[in-house]
């Protein structure tokens, strides 16, 4: 159909071409079982027609009714920088990476992943060499470790640039000063940072080791044998209790649960906390016992290792028996590793070890996180090089390139190398050191912990927030909250009144039965032959909370019962019906509330196994239901069904349950059900329609032989089944609509707002349901309420659907954006770049059904295309791929475990507190560090500015202005404590930055620390640098010393004096610190006599002389910094005054 649409149509011709597509599109949007998707886009995914069709780029096209394809590709044509152009604008750095990662891949050749055939208990038998089943997160090994962590140092130009200059003071001719005054604080900060690398590395050593010797039961033929984790191999038989760790990808053999399947926790893997059923493979499970999985020849066939948790295609093959045994193999047969075991004692065979389990390829290598305001540095630190050797070769060229010029020039150099202070790393490190402090010791958020120290100013710039949602943003604590019968609806309040007409109806139904127990069958299934009887309100109450007491998925687990066999299980259940420890197990926590809430008005689910279900009504009577063909819920479905005969009268009747989306056109023709459906998503519940309908005897017979010829179909054998059961669903009988809250955590709505107003764009990207995740956003206020969300299709398969889909959200304006992870796949291999264009203008975006891998492709994404700052929050083991990606991981401990708190950078407990930790500790990091960054550059600069006067009146002699400990004093103990103690500053209260949010969005245009703001410091630096030194110059008497000791204590006195011009909010500390300093220098004037005359210093001229300079330094800066109040306050100003 694509070839057929014209490029550049005529006007009749669009609107015929516009036309037939649009119809194809909406008839295609909801294809019945029976449609044959390919063939309605006969396309390819590499159709090359469609490389010629740009997405539409501009609004046009739909106001002129043209084709959607009549548009210029202008997305495309920005990227194709080509030739000298592209070099420049970073191809060399492009270049460089792929040659890097060329040599890496040739290093570390990948071995190509395989399918693979397993023999029952035989590892010897592989034909391939597996990886080792260890768990590693380590970054470095002992050979790597010292050089792995000075390359990451190393690679700034910063430290490369102190790492040269301490270098160069071993060649004598070059030596300016002690060498002290150069490694010391060079070998201060390596220290530092290995010391804490070390930590880290030991620690992850550590959890690492406690993994691997986990010891778990392998079977023999001469029996159990007890074996470590890292030890086991492809093909081993392992024997895994109850709440014990799955160690590698298995297949399910056997479980010692009669009922032949057993529950796992997958929290670790997929980040929900429901249980998961799990099926084990028939001809195994019916084996009389364990020994005799040695005696039969049996093999599984399995796919090669994949990313996708959720699906899995195999076979297991039986040899020895006649005919040979073949069964397929499915994701309910699988055991993957990191779930836990929840009920029962399970055997498999080892498929896939180490690397190649699901867990650990979707989890991605722990990289070093760099912040922006650190790179801001080393982009200013680079312009003070270039300014550095300009002014270098300057001095030597005025001196006429007299003598051996080149070492005057190198020496120039390393005098005014104190214009890139090497006490900026100190500083910074330090800073950082004490914002992490400051943050763990916040009562406002009591149990955060900062596991990376080296980012804390990140919280500040953030312009993206990915969230998960299951245990994030909700409790995953589902509740019952409302039952609409289409006339009359009941709330949380009016349960009582369904509870008695639950109780009268099964009183008349038991006395009926005692009455009359033959004809009562063919009586009830009057109804579905006769013309409709208006039923009363309470049988309709009956029939619904029957419905939906019958139609789940959902086992009871019985906890007392730890030590027993399967084989007294049922003999017990009779006395356990009423006991306290029953819960409920379902695959997801909806159809447990559901189950919990029938249980509250009196029908309880007493057992469960795959052919029956008992329900217990409320005069304590158990009723029988034999379970004959059970419909699971897909997301392509989104309904499930069940069928059931009632063992009393023999009835057959086909209960369904689904989203009103598919429901909608199953059941019978009603007026309440769609608007039901739209008030209950309003107020955040998330809703399901029952239905049943009744069947015959010969209906069913019927069905089921259609059915099982269907299941053999080789050849689509999902779209034959799917047929089949739709031959069912017509005209049921709608019973009625039920509404399920999720409940949100502690104040998700107030913080959601608050990061809104702070104008952080949030997107929530789930494992969850498309309906659920939909529920969720505007529940939680992620959609506002006026806002309209656009579904983006969930089936998009090929190029073309996709292409149509990116059109049609292009019309919408401000809308939300729902895109599922498959269809997302698909836009991304070949609309990337639009797709993330058209996502970045969204208020909001959601994405379900992500999985792990996927999360932290969207992150890494977003990363690249706004070049913004990135965070990811989340609690569970399947957002740590996401956390690490980000450019700031926050992790909740939750009860999905500790696995993302400790993986991330910041840990929190609940999600509320995130609006503190970045409206507060985000902006005082930022604009604490963007303060002393700068003030420690001017400190260098204003002395590298005297250094330049001094030489250019002495004939540019390189000889230094200041010796030895006078250089290491003026960076240390004069100035360091009241430079440092800018860390205490804040121009904004708490209070005010979290009521005042908008606050917020001037840290992320970066103005705090920028080009221009550097400028105005290089500005001041020269003004009081110049002044200071010809000040000194002017006023100096008979003896050159007096010059030193005029210049340096103005100096000193300045600095303090700026430091004091900086600061916006005292702090008692700042000014201990200006006092400390001062005292320390006056104390030391008595023991410098080799650069101070004593009884010059003690004189009234020399303190009006330093008075006079001082004054004229900063006088002028205080007056600026008045009048800019004045005339142009800052935003935030007028909240604070």
């Amino acid at each position: 159909m694509a070839d057929q649409i014209p490029l550049y149509p005529v006007r009749s011709a669009a609107v015929a071409a516009a036309s037939h597509k649009r119809a194809a599109y909406y008839s295609a949007a909801g294809p019945g079982p029976g449609a044959n998707r390919r063939g309605r886009y006969q396309l390819e995914d590499e159709s090359a027609p469609l490389d010629e069709m740009p997405l539409m780029m501009s609004e046009e096209g739909f106001e002129n009714d043209e084709s959607d394809y009549h548009t210029l590709p202008r997305a495309r044509i920005t990227r194709r920088k080509r030739g000298l152009e592209w070099f420049v604008c970073g191809g060399w750095k492009f270049l460089c990476t792929s040659c890097c990662d060329w040599l890496i891949n040739v290093c570390q050749r990948k071995k190509e992943l395989k399918a693979r055939t397993v023999w029952l208990g035989c590892p010897e038998k592989c034909e391939e060499k597996h990886p080792r089943n260890s768990i590693k997160n380590q970054k470095y090994n002992v050979f790597t470790f010292i050089p792995g962590v000075l390359y990451e140092q190393f690679k700034f130009f910063l430290n490369l640039y102190f790492l040269v200059v301490s270098c160069l003071q071993f060649v004598p001719a070059l030596k300016i000063g002690y060498l002290y005054t150069y490694w010391a604080p060079l070998g201060f900060v390596l220290a530092v940072t290995i010391t804490r690398e070390a930590i880290d590395e030991f620690r992850r050593f550590q959890r690492d080791k406690e993994m691997n010797s986990q010891l778990y039961s392998k079977l023999t033929v001469r029996g159990k044998v007890q074996v470590k984790s890292s030890d086991i191999q492809v093909g081993d038989l392992i024997i895994v209790e109850k709440n014990q760790r799955i160690p590698s990808d298995m297949v399910f053999l056997r479980t010692s649960e009669k009922a032949g399947s057993c529950f796992i926790r997958t929290d670790q893997l997929d980040g929900e906390t429901d249980w998961k059923l799990k099926v084990a493979v028939s001809c195994t499970q019916r084996l009389p016992a364990l020994g005799d999985l040695f005696s039969i020849s049996a093999y599984v066939y399995a796919q090669k290792p994949q990313l996708d948790i959720h699906s899995f295609e195999g076979t297991f093959t039986r040899e020895d028996s006649d005919p040979a045994i073949h069964e397929s193999l499915s994701i309910e047969n699988t055991l993957w590793a990191s779930t836990i075991v929840a009920s029962g004692t399970v055997i498999g065979v080892v498929i896939y070890t180490g690397k190649e389990t699901r867990s650990v390829m979707n989890t991605s290598n722990p990289k070093n996180k760099v912040g922006l305001l650190d790179l801001e540095l080393n982009q200013l630190t680079k312009a003070l090089f270039l300014a550095l050797v300009v002014l270098s070769v300057v001095m030597v060229t005025l001196q006429g390139f007299a003598g051996p010029w080149y070492r005057n020039l190198f020496r120039f150099l390393l005098l005014f190398s104190y214009i890139i202070p090497i006490s900026l790393r100190v500083n910074l490190d330090m800073g950082k050191a004490v914002y992490g402090w400051m943050i763990m010791k916040d009562e406002n958020i009591p149990g955060t912990v900062v596991r990376t120290s080296t980012i804390p100013e990140e919280l500040g710039r953030l312009v993206y927030l990915l969230t998960d949602k299951t245990g994030t943003l909700t409790q995953n604590e589902m509740v019952f909250k409302r039952l609409h019968l289409g006339t009359v609806s009941y709330g949380m309040d009016t349960m009582d009144e369904i509870q008695n007409h639950v109780l009268n109806s099964y009183l008349q139904v038991h006395s009926q039965a005692n009455g009359s127990n033959p004809s009562s069958a063919p009586l009830r299934r009057t109804p579905s032959s006769t013309p409709k009887v208006k039923k009363s309100v309470s049988s309709r109450i009956h029939e619904a909370v029957k419905a939906i007491a019958l139609c789940h998925n959902v086992t009871p687990v019985y906890e007392a019962r730890t030590g027993v066999t399967g084989e007294t299980e049922f003999a017990e259940a009779d006395q356990d019906f009423s006991d306290e420890n029953r819960t409920y197990q379902a695959s997801s926590p909806d159809e447990v509330a559901l189950v919990h809430w029938t249980e509250s008005v009196g029908l309880t689910l007493v057992s469960r196994d795959l052919a029956s279900m008992q329900l217990k009504t409320p005069g304590g009577q158990v009723l029988t239901y034999y379970i004959l063909q059970m419909f699971p819920f897909t997301s392509e479905s989104k309904r499930m069904g069940i069928i059931v005969r009632d063992e009393s009268t023999a009835e057959i009747t086909f209960y369904m349950k689904g989203a009103d989306v598919a429901m909608s056109t199953i059941v019978q023709y009603n007026d309440w059900l769609e608007e039901e459906c739209g008030n209950m998503a309003r107020e955040g519940l998330r809703t399901l329609v029952v239905a049943k309908r009744t069947l015959t005897e010969e209906q069913y017979q019927d069905f089921e032989s259609r059915y099982s010829q269907a299941k053999l179909s080789i050849h689509d054998r999902t779209l034959k089944v799917a047929a089949v059961v739709e031959s069912l669903e017509r005209e049921m009988e709608l019973l009625c609509l039920t509404g399920v809250e999720d409940q949100l955590q502690a104040d998700v709505r107030p913080t959601l707002e608050m990061l809104r107003n702070a104008g952080i764009k949030i997107w929530m990207l789930t494992g969850d349901k498309l309906e659920t995740a939909t529920c969720i956003a505007k529940s939680s206020h992620l959609v506002s309420r006026t806002q309209d969300i656009h579904i983006f299709r969930p089936e998009v398969t090929s190029r073309g659907e996709a292409h149509l889909e990116l059109n049609a959200f292009r019309r919408k304006h401000d809308c939300a954006l729902v895109i599922s992870g498959d269809s997302l796949e698909v836009c991304l291999r070949y609309y990337e770049h639009e797709l993330v264009e058209l996502a970045c203008q969204c208020p909001a975006v959601v994405c379900c059904r992500c999985s792990p891998t996927q999360k932290a492709h969207i992150v890494t994404l977003l990363r690249q295309h706004t070049g913004k700052r990135t965070c990811a929050i989340g609690d569970g083991g399947n957002d740590v791929s996401m956390i690490q990606a980000a450019d700031c991981g926050i992790g909740i401990e939750g009860k999905e475990g500790k696995q993302a708190s400790l993986a991330a950078d910041f840990s929190i407990t609940q999600f509320r507190h995130i609006g503190r930790l970045l409206m507060v500790h985000g902006r005082n990091s930022y604009k604490r560090s963007a303060a002393l960054g700068q003030f420690v550059m001017h400190r260098g600069l204003i002395i590298s500015t005297m250094q330049a006067v001094f030489s250019s009146v002495f004939y540019f002699a390189s000889v230094p202005l200041y010796q030895g400990f006078l250089m290491v004093g003026y960076a240390t103990i004069y100035t360091m404590f009241p430079v440092f103690s800018l860390v205490l500053d804040q121009d904004v209260k708490p209070e005010m930055a979290i009521l005042y949010p908008e606050l917020y969005k001037d840290l992320t245009k970066g103005r705090s620390l920028s080009f221009k703001t550097f400028l105005i410091w290089v500005l001041i630096s020269i003004y009081q640098g110049g002044i200071i030194m010809y000040g000194a110059l002017v006023l100096f008497e008979a003896e050159f010393v007096h010059v030193v000791a005029i210049s340096f204590t103005a100096l000193i006195l300045t600095e303090l004096l700026m430091v004091a011009l900086t600061i916006r909010t005292w702090h008692w500390l700042m000014v201990v610190a200006e006092f400390l300093s001062l005292g320390c220098y006056v104390a030391s004037l008595a023991f410098l006599n080799e650069y101070f005359d004593v009884a010059f210093i003690t004189t009234m001229t020399f303190l009006w002389k330093v008075s006079a300079i001082t004054v004229v330094s900063c006088l002028p800066l205080y007056v600026l910094k008045y009048l800019k109040r004045k005339l142009s306050p800052p935003s935030y100003s007028k909240l604070s005054s």
